[in-house]
């Protein structure tokens, strides 16, 4: 299935990618796929170091003429998101990503496909890997657990770089250019609650919503995609006048995924069950409508099912439910400064209930520390209302845009000489490591770009090959004329 991947220009990048592809490389599991770019390096013979943490980097003289320029770093992280749809049979711990060519675009077959950042890395690679690419003195930087922590770049140390511009290869659209990004905190809301057995006379059944569109919590936040927590607890309270009990619920995955699936596990009376069924219909339609154009593929099922755990408390239920209801989700609010920008919002990303306990997971996103926090603060508060426990961490800084640095200006003139129009250059909503590694590196001019990548964090992630043809060019230009 991956050989109509390695035939694609420019083969070096993804011939690269298929056998990065090959190897399991979840966040904080990356172990292996350290060690694959550590033997990558030594055996071109380049000097290659891993960190304390499993950061890699390896450095590159710089081409005939260009021996002494100051060194330029190309960074992309080594961590991938794991997704699958529930009925793709795969095992992210031994088993290789498996690609499809699909018209303009390379797919995964029901699983994510690791473009995020694993076309940035397979990039860097085929650099270090030429032999007739013109360019200053390298250093490559690949870092990991970028997805969940962002752990690499927090302890990456300073002093490993001489680079005084750093080109982050983790953009996911072809005509941008990031100058700056967003900070993050995980907000989590742990307690627990009354079980008791089901009553008598209770028939039980599974909720589940899926088919969602889903996507990344933070580029895609502002596309008004449904998300699957929050629409579960709205057909739950809802209809709580009908007596419904709820045993379980699992729903979402990842912090910085949109949740896509959610499952519950309820009881109604006897004597309820044509009314809920009735009710639960209606709102089914109902969300439907509201997210048509959106989450075209959403589907709301309730089927017959054994309720064999324990059942919630109906007072502590009741509690639960309100307060997933008043936990914000979505855009809290956008830029005044930065048209288009999404300034804070909150991605309510997993819910755990089940045998007396609850988990809510919340990543909470900003360009304003200050909004960032109180939003978080804002979550606190409502968790805090039912006695739950609610702890931050996780925390990174945004990174605030130079648009007057140097490389700006200059991928801004060479962009425009190429492609005969203007890059978008913005900041972004989502996390980059950018900001962190500034902290350390607080001189270091930075840039992200890269090619058209849609879908990311979910089974529908894509990149679009004529894209990465163009992303290619540019960076070899931009490294020639650097």
């Amino acid at each position: 299935m991956n050989e109509a991947i390695r035939a694609l220009e420019p083969k070096a990048l993804w011939n690269h990618f298929a056998d990065l592809n090959a190897v399991p490389r979840a966040s904080k599991k990356e172990e292996r796929v350290t060690q694959f770019i550590k033997e990558f390096g030594e055996k071109l013979g380049l000097p290659t170091h891993v960190d304390e943490v499993g950061n890699v980097i390896i450095k590159k003289p710089g081409t005939k003429g260009k021996e002494k320029m100051t060194p330029v770093a190309l960074q992309s992280h080594l961590d991938m998101v794991h997704q699958k749809n529930n009925d793709t049979p795969f095992n992210f711990d031994t088993d290789g990503i498996k690609m499809k060519v699909d018209g303009d675009w390379v797919k995964a077959d029901g699983t994510t496909l690791g473009a995020d950042n694993g076309i940035g890395v397979a990039t860097i690679m085929s650099i270090l890997g030429s032999k007739d690419i013109p360019h200053p003195p390298l250093e490559a930087l690949f870092t990991i657990d970028e997805e969940t922590g962002m752990t690499g770049a927090f302890e990456l140390k300073g002093g490993l770089l001489d680079a005084h511009i750093l080109l982050n290869l983790d953009t996911e659209e072809d005509n941008e250019l990031t100058i700056g990004c967003a900070g993050g905190v995980d907000v989590t809301a742990t307690g627990t609650y009354a079980s008791e057995a089901a009553p008598q006379g209770i028939k039980g059944y599974r909720l589940s919503v899926k088919g969602l569109t889903g996507g990344h919590s933070g580029t895609e936040i502002h596309l008004g995609r449904g998300n699957a927590n929050k629409l579960m607890n709205r057909i739950l309270l809802e209809n709580e006048g009908h007596g419904i009990r709820v045993s379980t619920i699992e729903g979402g995955s990842l912090r910085n995924a949109i949740p896509r699936e959610s499952a519950a596990s309820i009881g109604v009376p006897a004597d309820k069950v044509q009314a809920f069924t009735k009710d639960f219909e209606a709102i089914r339609d109902t969300l439907k409508s509201e997210y048509k154009t959106t989450d075209p593929e959403l589907k709301i099922e309730l089927t017959p099912a054994d309720l064999s755990g324990k059942v919630m408390a109906a007072a502590d239920q009741g509690r639960f439910l309100r307060a997933v209801q008043a936990c914000p989700g979505g855009i809290h609010r956008m830029s005044p400064d930065v048209k288009d920008l999404v300034q804070t919002s909150n991605n309510v990303a997993r819910i755990e209930l089940k045998d007396g306990k609850y988990t809510v997971m919340c990543l909470t996103r900003g360009s304003v520390t200050s909004e960032k926090m109180d939003e978080a603060n804002s979550i606190k508060a409502v968790f805090e209302l039912i006695d739950a426990k609610v702890e931050f961490a996780g925390g990174y800084p945004g990174w605030v845009p130079r648009p007057e640095a140097k490389i700006v200006k200059l991928m801004s003139s060479i962009y425009t000489e190429r492609f005969k129009s203007e890059p978008h250059v913005l900041a972004c909503h989502a996390g980059l490591e950018c900001g962190i590694l500034g902290t350390n590196y607080p001189d270091m001019e930075m840039i992200s770009f890269g090619p058209t990548i849609r879908g990311a964090h979910s089974p529908d992630e894509r990149a679009q090959i004529s894209s990465v043809q163009k992303f290619w060019g540019y960076l070899l230009e931009t490294l020639e004329r650097i």
